[in-house]
């Protein structure tokens, strides 16, 4: 939503690139085996998680010569593993949320889509390789049992309502997201078509929202996205949950907003008032200093977590500019992964209630969120286990 760690858009190139993907194409082989061993996490979590206990804590740091081929001559990358949530960053994506219909015959209905995610993501990104097509799930605490028949996640639970003096983070319905991204927006429609037509009357579409990169990494604020991600070997440590919750192990939290802007309003501030809000100039995204304790604070400052030892937490965003302006819709798609739900949820306070309380983030007077819902997203293995569960 803005140049800042809550409500940015996430890109892992540079600002200033044209084309803000996280690809690995035709690069070093060093670089390509440092970014191959994030591609395989979740399946190392889940089998050292498993072969060495839980008291142990998984590699993250190995990869296979396979993974290490991931380019092939024509420059063109593999098919990407569905529930890879540090996916490469794309030029289209559809965020699909959905409640699951409470018929007898819903959940394993779900329950059987679901577990052929890997097949169904393949016969679509098999058209073009180059497109980087990805879709990564994720389940709702209300339908997590009935699906899983297996504990929760430790910290998962319903997005909690935030109501500040001024302006409210609201909580809405949904069971299960879909996050689908592509280069190409055909991709990203062929397969929400065959995923609703596979689901049928099992479920039911609570939103539907279609995102587009903006220029240089831009949200329609008019701010550069992503400065705040992790990356590299902090992108696993961050996000992909561990030895802490074994049973979750290599899955990840993951929180939705989408937020629509007051663009006219926004326009009649100047530059300074602007950059003031967001805690970075608009031309150059350089960061702008911190105000002092119990002063206004900046959204930049806001969404910055750290704990009880002063240790920062990050988040991974992939939010993403939407809108039409023969509607006069304007917005940004907030959607950050975690290794930590309470990170996100503490950020989120902050940017509702203020810190101090009263002093909320200047942001929300421009930006209105619509929907609010929490989910957790499980490894892919995971994902291909369900259908053998019993209903």
């Amino acid at each position: 939503m803005s140049s800042t760690r809550a409500l940015s858009v996430i890109s892992r190139s540079s600002p200033a690139s044209s084309h803000p993907t996280r690809h690995i194409i035709s690069v070093p082989s060093r670089a390509v085996a440092r970014v191959a061993s994030l591609h395989v996490q979740r399946k190392r979590l889940e089998l050292q998680i498993s072969s060495r206990g839980a008291n142990s804590r998984p590699s993250i740091s190995a990869t296979t010569s396979q993974e290490a081929k991931m380019s092939t001559r024509s420059g063109h990358r593999v098919p990407i593993e569905p529930q890879r949530v540090d996916a490469p960053l794309t030029q289209s994506a559809t965020f699909l949320v959905v409640t699951i219909a409470r018929t007898p015959d819903a959940a394993r209905i779900v329950r059987s889509v679901l577990s052929g995610i890997d097949g169904l993501a393949k016969n679509v990104a098999i058209r073009d390789l180059s497109a980087a097509f990805a879709c990564t799930v994720g389940i709702g605490s209300e339908a997590w049992s009935s699906l899983t028949r297996v504990p929760p996640p430790a910290e998962l639970h319903p997005f909690p309502t935030i109501r500040g003096q001024k302006h409210t983070a609201v909580s809405t319905p949904g069971d299960l997201l879909f996050h689908i991204r592509s280069e190409r927006r055909d991709l990203c429609f062929e397969f929400e078509r065959q995923l609703l037509d596979s689901l049928g009357d099992a479920v039911a579409v609570v939103d539907e929202t279609t995102g587009f990169r903006y220029f240089d990494v831009r949200d329609l604020l008019g701010f550069v996205d992503g400065t705040a991600n992790p990356v590299g070997a902090d992108v696993p440590e961050s996000v992909l949950v561990a030895e802490e919750d074994a049973g979750a192990a290599g899955g990840s939290y993951v929180v939705i907003q989408k937020y629509v802007h007051d663009v006219k309003a926004w326009n009649r501030l100047s530059t300074e008032q602007q950059e003031a809000i967001i805690g970075r100039r608009k031309l150059d995204n350089v960061e702008l200093d911190d105000a002092a304790a119990g002063q206004q604070q900046s959204h930049k400052s806001l969404a910055t977590i750290e704990d009880e030892n002063g240790d920062e937490h990050d988040i991974l965003r992939d939010n993403m500019p939407f809108g039409s302006p023969g509607s006069g819709e304007f917005g940004t798609y907030f959607i950050g992964y975690s290794r930590r739900l309470w990170v996100v949820e503490k950020m989120l306070q902050r940017m509702f209630i203020g810190d101090p309380p009263g002093l909320h983030d200047r942001l929300l007077d421009f930006s209105t969120p619509l929907t609010g819902t929490t989910f957790f997203v499980p490894s892919s293995g995971f994902l291909k286990r369900l259908d053998g569960e019993d209903d």
